[in-house]
């Protein structure tokens, strides 16, 4: 994103192709952008699978979360909404994905979300900007 992008979740940005740079483009076509979010894990504020951690403006998110109980998950990577969707879904499909992740926490389902995510990031999919 270019310095001077304004700071609100992308998909609330007017036209946000703009904001992005070349290399930046690139790196969130195969989710590269993510590599960072691993220093998290290794310190044990996030996992690899989990709801995507939310803005500190989304508000409507938070508050969805919330009320289904998914905000006792830790923040993670990759999640069962982003295999399904990532940015194409609304906020309200989101939270039930997640919500369905946490009544089906397993390493199975972990396992599969993470397989699903590779071949995601491989092919590009799912990424609206």
């Amino acid at each position: 994103m270019r310095p001077d992008t304004p700071a609100v979740a992308t998909h609330l940005l007017e036209n946000p192709e703009r904001w992005i740079t070349p290399v930046g483009k690139l790196l969130r076509k195969f989710s590269l952008d993510e590599l960072p979010q691993l220093y998290s894990v290794l310190k044990g504020d996030m996992c690899l699978v989990g709801p995507r951690p939310a803005l500190f403006n989304q508000n409507d998110l938070i508050a969805l979360r919330t009320r289904k109980g998914v905000h006792r998950l830790k923040p993670g990577i990759t999640g069962w909404a982003q295999v399904n969707g990532r940015d194409e879904l609304p906020i309200p499909v989101k939270v039930r994905f997640d919500e369905e992740y946490l009544r089906k926490r397993s390493l199975r389902f972990d396992l599969k979300i993470l397989l699903l995510t590779v071949i995601g990031c491989l092919k590009g999919k799912g990424v609206a900007h």
